[in-house]
C-alpha cells in the first residue's frame, strides 16, 4: 500500500513537473527572433510604402512629411537577408552593447570593493524599523532622472545594484528592478524637460519649449505615485510571505546579496570614498545630460574612467582591474546581447518596407473619432507604434509630424497631442519586448513571464490613468494652443 502511494506521488510529481514545461515561457532570444521572422512573413502581405521626409532646418532631424504616404514595389525579405540581418543589429546596437558592458563594470567594481555592501548597511542603520522607505526614495530619485533627462540607457548599470539592495532587505529581484528602471520609465513616460522626446516633439508642434510644465509635474506626480503604490503593496506581501514573490526559489547568483554579509559589511575610508565617487557619477549623469549633451559615448567614458579609479581606490593591481573587467562583461552578455538581437527586428521592417505602412495604418482611425476620444485614440496609437520604433526620439520625428495637422483638424490642442505622444511612448517601454523590457529582465535575471505578470495589471492602471489625464488636460484646454 506504502509502495503505491509513492509511486502515485512520483507520478503527480512527473506530471506536475510536465505540466510547468509545457507552459515554460520562451528563450528571450527565442522570442525576439519569433517576432523578427513574424515580421519578414509580414513583408510578403502588408504592402510596401514610404513617406516622403525632409531634414528640419531648426531641429536637424529627418521629419515625416503629411500626406505623402504612397506604395511603393513590395521588397518581401528574403531568407539571406534574414539570417544577416542579425549579425547587422548586432552591429548596428553595438554602442549600446558596449555601453551595457562599461556601465556594469563601474557598479561591479563598487560591489567588488564591498562599498555598496557598507553604505546598505549604513541606510538600513539610519531607516531602522522603517526600511521600506528605501522603494519610495530611490524610486522618486530615479522618476526625476526620467523625467528630467530621459537617459534611462545610463540606469541600465545600476540594476544589479538595486536588484542585490532589495533582496537583501528581505524583498525580491522584481522589487530591485521597480525601484531603479521602472521608476526612470515612469518618469520618462511623463517628462517635464526632457529634451530628447518631449523637447523634439513640441519643436516639431511648434509649441514654446517645455509649455505646460505645471500639467507635466502633476502628471509626474500622479505617475510615479501610482508606480511607488503598486510596487510598495507587491513588497509588502512578499515581506509578510516570501512565498508569494513571483520569482520565489529563483538563483540570482552573483546579484544577491547575503543579509549576513550586509549586517557585518565593513565601511572604511576606502568604501566612503568609492561611495562618494558614486553619488558623483549619478550626479553627472544628470548634469551630462541635461548640461553638456552627452550621450552614450560620454556616460559609457564616464563609467569606464571611474570603474577603473574605484580599482585604484580599492588598492587592486593594473591586472586584477582588468579580470574585473572581464568578469563583469561575462554576467551582462546574456542581457546586453539581446539589444543586438532586438536591433534585428527593426532592420527586417525596413528591408520589407513596412514600417510606414503599418504606421499609416493605424493612424488613420484616428480622424474618425469623436474630438473628445481622439486624445486618447492618440495614447493607443502611440502605444502600438512604440512596438515597431523603439527609439522615443525616432519616434517623435516620425509620428509627431503627421500627429500635429490631425490634432489641428479634430480639435486637438496640439500640447494635448504630445502629451499623447508622450504617454504612448514611456510606459509601453516597460512591456513590449521590442524595446527595453526584454534588455532590464535579462540584466535583473527575471524571467521575462515573471515581469509580465506583474506588470501587467499594473500596466492597465497606468494607461486608465493617462487617459484621465488626458481628459483633464483636454478639458481645461492645456495649451497655449
Amino acid at each position: 500500500m506504502s509502495q503505491t502511494k509513492n509511486n502515485e506521488t512520483v507520478i503527480i510529481n512527473n506530471v506536475n513537473e510536465t505540466k510547468k514545461k509545457l507552459f515554460e515561457f520562451p528563450h528571450a532570444y527565442v522570442i525576439l527572433l519569433s517576432l523578427a521572422l513574424f515580421v519578414a512573413l509580414l513583408s510578403y502581405i502588408v504592402p510596401a510604402g514610404s513617406f516622403d521626409r525632409v531634414v528640419d532646418a531648426v531641429t536637424k532631424k529627418t521629419l515625416v512629411l503629411p500626406g505623402s504616404y504612397h506604395q511603393i514595389a513590395q521588397t518581401p525579405v528574403q531568407i539571406g537577408t534574414f539570417v544577416k540581418s542579425i549579425h547587422a543589429g548586432f552591429v548596428e546596437a553595438a554602442y549600446l552593447i558596449f555601453f551595457i558592458f562599461f556601465a556594469y563594470f563601474y557598479i561591479f567594481t563598487v560591489l567588488k570593493s564591498g562599498s555598496m555592501n557598507g553604505a546598505i548597511r549604513k541606510l538600513i542603520e539610519v531607516t531602522k524599523d522603517r526600511v521600506e522607505l528605501v522603494i519610495p526614495i530611490f524610486m522618486i530619485f530615479f522618476g526625476v532622472l526620467g523625467t528630467t533627462c530621459g537617459s534611462f540607457e545610463a540606469t541600465y548599470g545600476l540594476i544589479p545594484v538595486f536588484v542585490g539592495i532589495a533582496i537583501a532587505l528581505g524583498y525580491d529581484a522584481i522589487v530591485g528592478l521597480c525601484m531603479v528602471e521602472m521608476a526612470v520609465l515612469l518618469g520618462y513616460s511623463t517628462p517635464t524637460i526632457n529634451p530628447f522626446t518631449l523637447g523634439l516633439a513640441q519643436t516639431i508642434a511648434e509649441l514654446p519649449l517645455f509649455s505646460g510644465l505645471g500639467f507635466r509635474i502633476f502628471a509626474f506626480i500622479i505617475t510615479i505615485s501610482v508606480g511607488i503604490w503598486f510596487t510598495m503593496r507587491y513588497a509588502k506581501r512578499i515581506k509578510a510571505n516570501p512565498k508569494e514573490s513571483l520569482v520565489y526559489g529563483m538563483n540570482f547568483g552573483d546579484l544577491a546579496i547575503s543579509k549576513d554579509d550586509l549586517m557585518n559589511a565593513p565601511f572604511n575610508i576606502r568604501n566612503k570614498i568609492i561611495m562618494s565617487g558614486f553619488i558623483f557619477t549619478m550626479v553627472m549623469l544628470a548634469v551630462g545630460a541635461l548640461k553638456l549633451k552627452w550621450y552614450i559615448s560620454e556616460f559609457a567614458t564616464l563609467f569606464l574612467v571611474m570603474g577603473v579609479i574605484n580599482g585604484l581606490i580599492a588598492g587592486w593591481r593594473p591586472s586584477k582591474i582588468a579580470d574585473i573587467f572581464v568578469e563583469a562583461c561575462a554576467g551582462m552578455v546574456f542581457g546586453a546581447f539581446v539589444v543586438g538581437v532586438a536591433r534585428s527586428i527593426l532592420l527586417v521592417m525596413n528591408a520589407g518596407n513596412i514600417t510606414d505602412t503599418i504606421i499609416y495604418s493605424i493612424s488613420q482611425p484616428l480622424q474618425k473619432l469623436p474630438s473628445a476620444l481622439t486624445a486618447q485614440g492618440m495614447l493607443i496609437v502611440q502605444t502600438i507604434i512604440n512596438f515597431f520604433i523603439s527609439s522615443g526620439s525616432g519616434q517623435a520625428a516620425t509620428i509627431m509630424p503627421l500627429m500635429t495637422p490631425l490634432s489641428d483638424l479634430v480639435g486637438v490642442n496640439r500640447q494635448v497631442a504630445v502629451l499623447a505622444f508622450n504617454f504612448g511612448d514611456g510606459v509601453s517601454n516597460l512591456f513590449w519586448p521590442t524595446n527595453q523590457t526584454l534588455i532590464f529582465c535579462a540584466i535583473a535575471k527575471i524571467p521575462f513571464g515573471k515581469w509580465y505578470k506583474f506588470f501587467l495589471p499594473l500596466a492597465g492602471i497606468l494607461i486608465v490613468t493617462h487617459m484621465i489625464l488626458l481628459g483633464v488636460a483636454q478639458a481645461i484646454n492645456l495649451g497655449p494652443f
